[in-house]
């Protein structure tokens, strides 16, 4: 059971605790913890006396302590929601005091982003030590997405193509919460117990599925000159959708996990998924691209890629970004 599938449980089963202090990388499952707490501790008819929302912009910790400190009315427990927290984290330890000694009616809530407090201080301590929790909610590795947005659409009763994953992770990155909208508008138009495509991704999102980062580094890695010419000539006039810096780090990634897998004394396909963090499903292209291209020419397109970089950044000169992946492409092939 994770972290925050036990928060929702115990809250559900009336273990509710005074002080949720979420902070971490990534934003959305502090959103999701704080959006189901708002939702779900109080009924619709106390949240107007009992709950409320305050901003870290807006507000001072004694205007957080004061609140907190309130009684209900009519209820018996109240909710204070702080979210963008982190604009307090010059003060934030000056909550301690209060975290110390928590109202037992009060259930107060911290978004903390893109932060942590520091575990050796007063904060952390006084809220483990009297019953508060404090969740850090991990940034997950591009690698890791693809199997999160699986999980997402399973438990919703979705499949999705591996292709189709790979193209929201190639298009969206790791952000969990665009990854999320899009897959809303995607449950919206596609019935459920249905296996989401890489054309219903084009059809509904906008990406395309055959000109896209993930489509030319296959067709490198085969060293298909025709194929991955046509996807660089569609990259040159949709320039905005796909910036030259991006499509260059995808293509270094690929090869530095290529020099990896030359290295691998076991090249089986689950011990090499495992060594490239990758997917067992993608091992093939690797196999296929170290026949294509031996370690010494790996290195050598690492270094192609470095320079391409910085061309891209416009040091030396200013090359159209069209330009710069025509020449890298035809080094790298040839």
């Amino acid at each position: 059971m994770s972290d925050v599938t036990k928060i929702v449980s115990d809250i559900k089963n009336g273990n509710i605790k005074p002080i949720y202090f979420l902070m971490g990388e990534e934003p959305y499952y502090i959103d999701k913890i704080s959006e189901f707490i708002e939702k779900n501790i109080l009924s619709e008819e106390e949240r107007g006396f009992n709950q409320m929302v305050l901003y870290g912009r807006d507000v001072e910790i004694g205007d957080i302590i004061d609140n907190a400190k309130r009684f209900p009315m009519m209820a018996d427990r109240q909710v204070i929601i702080v979210k963008e927290a982190q604009d307090l984290s010059r003060v934030i330890e000056n909550l301690a005091p209060y975290a110390a000694n928590p109202l037992s009616s009060t259930v107060l809530v911290v978004c903390y982003k893109y932060k942590k407090i520091d575990k050796r201080k007063a904060l952390y301590k006084a809220i483990n030590k009297n019953g508060g929790l404090v969740y850090e909610s991990k940034k997950l590795y591009e690698n890791q997405v693809a199997e999160w947005i699986r999980r997402v659409l399973a438990g919703k009763k979705y499949q999705i193509e591996n292709k189709a994953s790979n193209m929201l992770v190639e298009f969206l990155g790791s952000d969990l919460s665009k990854i999320s909208n899009e897959l809303d508008k995607l449950m919206v138009v596609i019935p459920s117990g249905s296996t989401i495509t890489a054309k219903a991704i084009e059809e509904n999102i906008g990406i395309s599925k055959d000109y896209n980062n993930f489509e030319l580094r296959k067709a490198v890695g085969e060293r298909d000159v025709l194929k991955a010419n046509r996807i660089i000539n569609y990259f040159a006039h949709n320039q905005k959708a796909n910036p030259l810096i991006m499509t260059i780090s995808l293509l270094n990634s690929f090869f530095t996990q290529l020099l990896i897998f030359h290295s691998l004394s076991d090249k089986s396909k689950n011990s090499a998924a495992r060594a490239l963090g990758v997917s067992p499903f993608f091992i093939s292209d690797y196999v296929v691209a170290a026949k294509n291209y031996p370690m010494r020419k790996v290195s050598q397109v690492i270094g192609l890629l470095r320079d391409a970089d910085v061309k891209g950044k416009g040091v030396g000169a200013s090359i159209p970004a069209g330009d710069i992946l025509k020449e890298l492409l035809f080094k790298i092939i040839h």
